[in-house]
């Protein structure tokens, strides 16, 4: 390589790589190396040369319309310029000679603005046009970790809430850009909502659950993508009346009814099976139908089922727990001790039983569902006197104090409930 001293300072000139003539205008290059000794010159010659193709690649990276790809381009650029890539918002508050070398290192030597290099110094990367469908869209890899350890049925439960909230939101404003939702945009979904739900008996919980989703959605982007949007979500819920309690099936109804010779007998098998394993357990349905059968233990000294986070999330960190198998749940499990794999990933159990207890006058009234026998197990723990520890562990539910040890045994709980364990007539 040879070297040209330029005013005591030695230069090297190459050609410029035809793959980036799109980038760069000059055919060849003077390279300053700071040095007069040739050796020195010598040594940093390589790098430099290697930092200038580092550079011009990234400017050719960031040649594009893709704002992803742009904005990673800017970072690298930035960096082997020896800066941070920062938003231009912030960048026009940095001190005057930060922003002021930055503004002199994107101005070629005849006065016009390299883009790319704006792009890196000044964060000139414009900020991506997303639509509320096309954010939704980068919702589910944005938020991909969310489903980790959740089965099909769980992930599909978990997206269609938010796929009807941003579907309502469009139908109401329209498929507007994000960068461009205004508080009147919400306001007037708010309004749309009121009005369903004084004409239609909806309810404002199911109003407030699509704005938290759609906020979420929304936030989630606006944080993951680093839009920096000031987005109107805030102040949006609307204020509910007295919540609704699902109703528990009275003892005398579980007994005269649901257990009487023949009232399920044209319910499927499995469907049944899950419904009456709820009678002495009080479990949520969706944990009784993915039980397996390493999860039923039906040699164990005392019959047991295990709830846990087998091939689904539970519903929360309380949820894991042991429960006894006595009477009908006893029975109803021994012919089903593999599981039940009909429902394991499926959403149409509720609806299935919902259905058939409705279609044969087995609801104690039109609020009752099959969840009241889950309410119907903790009263009648309650009635016995069963301490509130014990019935929590039993339910999945949370300790409103710490918890010590490791609880009642199976033998305890055996015990407990034997006294309230209903059977077949």
């Amino acid at each position: 390589m040879k070297f040209v001293n330029r005013n005591g300072t030695l230069h090297f000139r190459k050609r410029v790589p035809r793959r980036f003539a799109d980038i760069e205008p000059r055919e060849y290059v003077w390279i300053s190396l700071h040095t007069d000794l040739e050796d020195v010159a010598k040594r940093k010659a390589g790098a430099v040369w290697e930092e200038m193709l580092e550079a011009w690649e990234a400017k050719l990276n960031g040649d594009t319309e893709d704002h992803e790809q742009r904005l990673v381009a800017a970072k690298h650029l930035a960096g082997i310029r020896g800066y941070r890539y920062l938003p231009s918002s912030k960048v026009l508050k940095l001190p005057d000679d930060e922003f002021y070398a930055r503004v002199r290192a994107v101005v070629r030597k005849d006065g016009t603005i390299d883009d790319r290099e704006a792009d890196a110094l000044l964060g000139a990367v414009p900020k991506p046009k997303l639509t509320l469908s096309e954010s939704l869209k980068e919702f589910w890899k944005l938020a991909d970790d969310r489903t980790v350890g959740k089965s099909e049925d769980q992930i599909r439960r978990w997206r269609n809430p938010r796929i009807k909230a941003i579907k309502n939101l469009i139908d109401v404003i329209g498929d507007v850009e994000i960068q461009n939702l205004t508080a009147d945009d919400m306001l007037d979904f708010r309004e749309w909502w009121m009005d369903r739900i004084r004409n239609e008996g909806l309810t404002a919980n199911s109003a407030n659950k699509d704005i938290i989703h759609i906020a979420n959605v929304l936030r989630t982007v606006n944080k993951m993508k680093r839009l920096g949007l000031d987005l109107p979500l805030s102040d949006l819920s609307i204020k509910e009346c007295e919540k609704k309690t699902r109703p528990a099936f009275s003892v005398d109804w579980i007994k005269d009814k649901l257990l009487a010779p023949g009232a399920l007998d044209g319910l499927n098998a499995e469907a049944r099976a899950i419904l009456l394993g709820m009678v002495n357990t009080g479990y949520r349905p969706s944990e009784g139908a993915s039980l397996t059968a390493a999860q039923i233990r039906l040699d164990h000294a005392v019959p047991h089922i295990s709830i846990e986070p087998v091939g689904r999330q539970l519903k929360s960190q309380y949820a894991r727990r042991k429960i006894p198998l006595l009477g009908v749940s006893l029975e109803a499990f021994k012919q089903f001790p593999d599981g039940f794999p009909r429902y394991r990933d499926s959403a149409a159990l509720s609806a299935t039983v919902n259905k058939y207890l409705r279609a044969h006058g087995l609801l104690e009234s039109p609020d009752h569902s099959m969840y009241s026998l889950r309410h119907s197990w903790e009263d009648r723990m309650l009635s016995a006197g069963i301490d509130d520890r014990i019935r929590r562990d039993c339910l999945g539910h949370r300790l409103s104090r710490e918890r010590y040890g490791q609880g009642a045994t199976l033998e305890m709980l055996r015990d407990q409930f034997t006294p309230i364990t209903l059977c077949l007539r």
